[in-house]
């Protein structure tokens, strides 16, 4: 492209001339930029035309200007090479030189939208079940390490545990409680207004003792374990991934699942039945406290009707849907956490996709488990 003096309006132009020799020329001029040839758009297709000759000759040293857009275009329509014979100023050859030594990326025929959706959810259907097989591949690997340990007793991880025993249910004690006591009071608040209608407030006994034990409990309390026990899981294992950590325990010849996968699920099975208890005591706490105000049922009385409104076999399920639900919570983030690549990017990607696969994970075994004890506990 020559300097600013140049008169960039002057149309381009092609035309045939005939040499001397009988061999054809052709012939191009004026200014070829994009502007002007969006004006004269039959100039690409009688390049091409041309181009198909392959005796033709080309003379471009009356081209004023070419910018790298017109030079693109002319160079597609030869079909991407030089021609033989041509002839062009040294400053338009560096243009088309760009294009000799790049490959142009080729243009994807873009599909149908319903196409793209079969992929997309291919893609994730295929994403799911790689993950679940890890999954599963992660509690093989836990079965074989506790059948090491039943073995060798002096091998178990008693401080791992008990440490992680301490950050996971000790520390989540008043943040649990908290939880509890405000959805106690607010379950008994709502269920008043509707049981006055009625004239049956001694029911609210019934609600809160059969939501709270059998669900309520166990299901707030996993919850708030997974949003912040899992993904401080999930964050250790990546942190320990982007310093190297990993990789020098494994030089040691120290087993990953022995020493950090094993320790977190014996700890959260452990804890969070003890969690759902807590949580679920404070809650009918919150209750009680509802209903004494809002209906006048007192202290005494609702102590005195709960183990007649909510038999035994509800405490039991919802302890031993708190043991699943700390199994599953632990293994999601330990699978997440050794997902991590060395990066910050990665380590916050899969520490929120760990929070968010445990949460529904958690709701779903909590599903299964009201189906399938649909018909026991109740009064």
């Amino acid at each position: 492209m020559t300097g600013s003096s140049i008169n960039q309006d002057i149309p381009p132009t092609l035309e045939v001339v005939e040499q001397g020799s009988g061999q054809r020329c052709v012939k191009l001029s004026g200014s070829w930029n994009l502007r002007n040839l969006v004006t004269v758009p039959e100039l690409n297709r009688k390049i091409s035309s041309y181009a198909a000759h392959k005796n033709m000759q080309w003379d471009m040293n009356s081209v004023e200007m070419l910018d790298s857009v017109s030079a693109l275009i002319i160079w597609k329509a030869w079909g991407k090479k030089l021609p033989d014979a041509l002839q062009m100023k040294p400053e338009h050859q560096r243009l088309f030189e760009r294009w000799q030594t790049q490959e142009l990326p080729e243009s994807k025929q873009v599909g149908s939208n319903s196409g793209l959706i079969i992929k997309y959810m291919n893609q994730l259907l295929s994403n799911f079940l790689a993950q679940l097989l890890q999954l599963v591949t992660l509690l093989g690997q836990l079965v074989l390490d506790i059948g090491y340990l039943l073995r060798h007793p002096g091998d178990i991880p008693w401080s791992e545990i008990s440490s992680t025993i301490y950050e996971s249910g000790v520390r989540a004690l008043g943040i649990t409680a908290l939880v509890g006591f405000l959805i106690g009071i607010v379950l008994s608040y709502l269920s008043a207004l509707q049981l006055k209608i009625f004239g049956a407030e001694i029911y609210i006994i019934d609600i809160l003792g059969l939501s709270t034990i059998r669900e309520l409990g166990p299901l707030l309390a996993a919850i708030l374990v997974a949003g912040r026990s899992g993904s401080a899981m999930t964050a250790q294992i990546g942190i320990m991934r982007v310093t190297e950590e990993l990789d020098a325990l494994s030089a040691m010849g120290i087993s990953h699942s022995l020493r950090l996968i094993l320790p977190k699920v014996m700890a959260l099975t452990i804890v969070l039945p003890l969690l759902s208890v807590w949580t679920s005591a404070m809650a009918l706490i919150g209750g009680m406290f509802s209903a004494q105000t809002t209906l006048d049922i007192s202290y005494q009385q609702f102590f005195l009707k709960l183990p007649d409104a909510v038999p035994l076999t509800n405490f039991f399920i919802g302890f031993g849907k708190s043991a699943v639900f700390g199994l599953m919570i632990a293994l999601i983030a330990c699978h997440f956490g050794f997902r991590i690549k060395p990066n910050t990017e990665s380590l916050g990607n899969e520490t929120t996709n760990s929070v968010v696969a445990a949460i529904t994970v958690v709701i779903m075994v909590d599903a299964v488990f009201a189906i399938l004890f649909m018909d026991v506990g109740m009064p």
